[in-house]
């Protein structure tokens, strides 16, 4: 008889290329199961808006299970009791589920069932879990990408009952999900957006850093790899297969980066937490200044560029790299705020949040690690070069619809008579700048350099060391400006 084996959905709601789904229909009858875990509806660090994403791959994922006959199952409480409960019942006799990786309470979820020794987990994702994660990582990411994708079962049991759907915790959680997102969460979803990105990948080169331009050309699939309705091997190949070229390169290069980030948090899960670098823990703290912080929230710093970025990620729930560069760069370093608010609130609004990428971003842009030159961002310089026109601005900060691009840059220098033509009040309508930005920016490079010493001393420690950066060959690397070129496997190297 055919064992029962439960397949734990979490972050991997996909048929295809899904490892545990695969193993579980070869070695017996599949049941796959979602929980509705309650600490994620009732983080203040998770917007409803990323939970409807969420209940559309749901969605999808369900019919996707209906149409080779079985059922996806939803619980709600705690994974722990409901697994351990249906093992104990003899509901199933195994549990199959692909590793992850990821920090705080989910981590010391996880880590309660997989010692459990009905408990199989599957890690082909390229992310060295034992060992030292230098040795040999070029090869094992190149080799998960170009590897055979696994295929999808043609026939699933899934005869575990539902307790819940999706409405019921829609309505028990109150969600109302208010961003304007472009996409539609799902694995249907993501393998559509998927081939019309690379049916005009030649659009990708010069559409990353300009925002404008990134919210029509870039892929627009992170949120689909957060949730895994889309593996990246299967983005790779099929980007890859479209050949040779700058722009085929530049998009796979950040799929190695998305691994890259994540074998990072799978070697320090506390990088969502705090400094790599012991030397910048507590950096900023005691002079945080909460209005300040309140003002970047809102988009209300009297920098056009931060504003528009910061508006823009609270109404869609998505913003390119380079201007959650500058946004980060802003907080820590103009407004001298604590790196972990910024970080926290840019995980709470981002649909395709991922706490590998989003906190490590923040710490290499927040001057947290001590191997990157310290880079901040000059919200005047970046509306001149990647919004000229103002486009951007002008969607996301309206009372500056009708002042000309010539001052968007700094509209606190546009004369009186100007203002007066074009219906703008500056103090009134859009606020001064909260900050003197040339004289923050020094006065950050100073208290950096202080401290530059002490934080290479140590990085002497070889635990701190490698945390602080996979590659032990050029580790400014990592803060590559994207104009100046793409990283290669070879920035991965050990």
């Amino acid at each position: 008889m055919s064992p029962d084996i439960l397949v734990w959905h979490r972050d991997d709601l996909r048929l295809r290329d899904n490892p545990a789904l695969a193993a579980a229909a070869a070695d017996g009858d599949a049941h796959p199961l979602f929980v509705f875990d309650p600490h994620f509806y009732r983080s203040s660090r998770v917007c409803d808006s990323r939970l409807a994403f969420l209940h559309e791959c749901l969605d999808e994922l369900a019919d996707a299970y209906e149409r080779r006959g079985g059922d996806l199952a939803y619980r709600h409480g705690d994974p722990r009791e409901i697994i351990n409960d249906l093992l104990a019942e003899g509901v199933v006799d195994r549990v199959y589920l692909n590793a992850t990786t990821t920090a705080g309470y989910a981590r010391q979820r996880d880590t309660a069932l997989v010692d459990r020794p009905e408990v199989q987990v599957f890690s082909d994702d390229a992310i060295v879990r034992t060992g030292d994660s230098r040795e040999g990582w070029q090869e094992q990411a190149e080799a998960y990408f170009e590897d055979d994708r696994h295929d999808p079962p043609e026939t699933v049991a899934g005869n575990v009952a539902s307790t819940t759907d999706i409405e019921s915790i829609t309505t028990e959680y109150d969600l109302s999900p208010t961003k304007r997102r472009q996409y539609r969460g799902g694995c249907a979803s993501a393998r559509e957006r998927l081939a019309d990105f690379a049916d005009a990948i030649g659009d990708y080169v010069g559409g990353i850093s300009a925002p404008a331009k990134a919210e029509r050309r870039t892929s627009h699939l992170s949120a689909y790899f957060k949730f895994g309705c889309l593996s990246l091997r299967e983005a790779y190949q099929c980007v890859d297969e479209r050949g040779d070229g700058r722009a085929v390169d530049m998009f796979t290069s950040r799929l190695y980066w998305n691994r890259h980030f994540t074998q990072k948090l799978a070697d320090n899960p506390a990088a969502t937490e705090r400094a790599v670098n012991p030397v910048f823990r507590g950096m900023n703290r005691k002079r945080h200044d909460p209005e300040l912080a309140a003002a970047w929230k809102r988009g209300e710093t009297g920098f056009p560029m931060v504003d528009a970025s910061m508006r823009a990620l609270e109404e869609t729930g998505w913003l390119n790299f380079r201007m959650r560069a500058m946004c980060a760069s802003f907080f820590t370093y103009i407004l001298r705020c604590w790196w972990k608010e910024g970080a926290d609130w840019f995980y709470r609004h981002l649909i395709d949040a991922d706490p590998a990428i989003n906190y490590q971003q923040w710490q290499m842009q927040s001057g947290l690690v001590g191997v990157h030159p310290l880079r901040i961002y000059n919200p005047h310089k970046q509306v001149r070069e990647n919004d000229p026109d103002g486009a951007f601005i002008k969607k996301y900060v309206p009372e500056l619809e009708d002042l000309p691009a010539t001052f968007l840059d700094d509209p606190s220098k546009a004369p009186l008579s100007v203002q007066e033509n074009h219906d703008v009040n500056i103090g009134k309508d859009y606020p001064y700048p909260v900050v003197d930005f040339e004289q923050r920016r020094e006065e950050a490079r100073e208290t950096w350099a202080a401290l530059d010493d002490r934080a290479k001393e140590a990085l002497t420690d070889p635990k701190i060391r490698r945390r602080a950066s996979l590659s032990s060959r050029h580790d400014d690397r990592e803060q590559r400006d994207e104009s100046e070129g793409q990283a290669t496997l070879d920035d991965f190297s050990s």
